[in-house]
């Protein structure tokens, strides 16, 4: 299997760029999503974990 795909991108002229950009794109992404996480409101984020108990306290009403 290796050898079919080896053999496929030996033709594709720089090709060696293609593991650079998408290592780039996943570092970048991860970096965003930690300064996010560092950088949110302590209120927005209660706020947003106790979505699920709200939900919860709503169908038990309604039973």
């Amino acid at each position: 299997m290796l050898k079919f795909v080896k053999g496929n991108l030996e033709n594709i002229d720089n090709v060696q760029i293609y593991p650079m950009i998408s290592l780039l794109i996943f570092f970048i992404f991860f970096v965003g999503l930690f300064y996010w996480v560092i950088t949110a409101k302590k209120e927005h984020i209660r706020e947003v974990s106790n979505i699920p108990l709200e939900n919860n306290n709503l169908n038990e009403e309604e039973l």
